[in-house]
């Protein structure tokens, strides 16, 4: 069946020096000649070209256009780019005017993308890629984006998946060819190969949510109790009143995130209810939602006051850990303050501040961007992206791990368990099939004769 042709404005919104349009489809070569009345130019060279509504003849732009006639595009198909003033009444009407072309219709959320994937242009790890690089508001979000969609994570889960798939061939052929001249055992004999590389996988799995963290953001989460300067700290750290600052005990009820830019790093700075046993439902509830963000934080700042150093209320120190950072606050309100080594827990680094004095914000900030830039180093492999990717390489490590119990039992479950486990893996890239599996058996094997 023939697929409509799409387009769409790939471009900003609002007024700008260039808009584009995209066109992708079987009809996307004839719209353009409709809009500009002359032959096509040259593939992959830019033309100008006077656009023209069909209906009236009204001049709608003079635009640079180009073609990418199929499979040499985007999305596999025909393509065309507009390249337009960019006044919101040229691109309105050069849209209206492909709206009433017959065969073309607005393109829907994603769909140029999801055209690439059906037409083998990317895989579903590259689309995502795409998807991040074109959301992508620091260095390292940047970066982790562009080797995803260089196909880093496409080849590292397909080798893997290739493996299994060579694995299966040859179970598969124990199981459905005993006359044939096969070695006897296969699963166990493939079985060291199939362990290793599940053990390959588990540690990979263990990478701290390292990439998620870049995609959305390291969580910093400020803790303590009332009045110990946590929201006082987190207008200071992001330079914005976003925090309400008040002596008044309870000010703070809710959750207060602000996005920060720290070194390269994506940043979720995030204020919370002051610790204690709150006053009324409201209070409470804000407390149950602060020691929820602890919990989920990869970065706590423990704050403690100056004026009742060195004890550490137990609201607060519970927090205190290897993923915490003990601040001393309005280290101002107290004369010749001193913090002695002894009343710091052991192992803990203790930072003193005064935000209105402005002292020890620069050590406590450049504390926080060591922590976070040794947290999300990168790593030999590239790195896993999101949680359907996680979910997806834990189901394959428990079909291996199935695939052992049953090896030296039944080879039917044996090889079923590793078909389950490649087929974990073909969801991430969208490549699930048998087609590559059955090369492998004739490549091998010779069965067909």
């Amino acid at each position: 069946m023939m697929m409509d042709t799409i387009f769409a404005l790939s471009s900003g919104a609002g007024t700008a020096g260039v808009a584009v349009i995209r066109l992708s489809g079987p009809k996307a070569l004839e719209a353009l000649m409709i809009l500009s009345g002359k032959d096509l130019p040259k593939p992959r060279m830019a033309a100008l070209r006077e656009l023209k509504d069909h209906r009236t003849g009204v001049r709608l732009d003079k635009s640079l256009v180009l073609t990418f006639p199929a499979p040499a595009s985007f999305t596999g198909e025909d393509v065309v780019e507009l390249h337009l003033h960019g006044g919101r009444s040229v691109i309105t009407g050069v849209l209206e005017a492909l709206t009433e072309i017959d065969g073309l219709r607005m393109a829907e959320p994603g769909e140029f993308s999801k055209r690439a994937f059906e037409n083998e242009k990317l895989d579903l790890t590259e689309a995502e890629g795409l998807n991040d690089l074109i959301h992508a508001q620091t260095a390292a979000q940047r970066e982790q984006a562009l080797r995803q969609l260089d196909g880093a994570l496409k080849n590292l889960y397909e080798d893997w998946r290739g493996r299994l798939i060579g694995h299966l061939a040859h179970l598969e052929a124990d199981i459905d060819f005993p006359d044939e001249d096969l070695p006897e055992g296969v699963a166990g004999a493939v079985l060291p190969n199939i362990t290793s590389l599940r053990d390959d996988i588990e540690g990979y799995l263990k990478d701290n949510k390292r990439a998620e963290a870049i995609r959305d953001g390291f969580r910093i989460v400020i803790l303590g109790e009332p009045n110990a300067g946590k929201s006082t700290l987190m207008n200071a750290l992001s330079k914005s009143d976003v925090a309400i600052v008040s002596d008044e005990k309870g000010t703070t009820r809710d959750v207060i995130e602000v996005n920060l830019d720290l070194g390269g790093y994506p940043v979720r700075l995030i204020d919370t209810a002051g610790l204690r046993e709150g006053e009324g439902d409201i209070e409470r509830e804000g407390i149950r939602r602060a020691e929820k963000k602890a919990e989920e934080a990869d970065l706590r700042l423990v704050l403690v006051r100056a004026d009742g150093w060195p004890t550490i209320p137990e609201a607060a120190s519970k927090w205190l850990d290897g993923d915490a950072i003990l601040v001393i606050t309005q280290t101002d309100r107290v004369s010749m303050f001193h913090v002695k080594h002894d009343d710091v827990p052991s192992g803990m680094k203790a930072i003193t501040a005064s935000v209105r004095d402005n002292d020890g914000l620069d050590e406590l900030l450049s504390t926080v961007e060591d922590f976070v830039r040794e947290a999300m180093a990168p790593r030999e492999l590239p790195s896993l992206t999101r949680v359907r990717h996680r979910k997806a390489l834990e189901d394959t490590v428990d079909h291996l791990y199935r695939f052992e119990d049953n090896a030296g039992l039944d080879p039917v479950l044996a090889a079923e368990d590793v078909r389950m486990a490649a087929r974990s893996l073909g969801k991430i890239t969208g490549r699930v099939g048998v087609e590559d599996m059955l090369d492998v058996v004739f490549s091998d094997f010779c069965i067909g004769k």
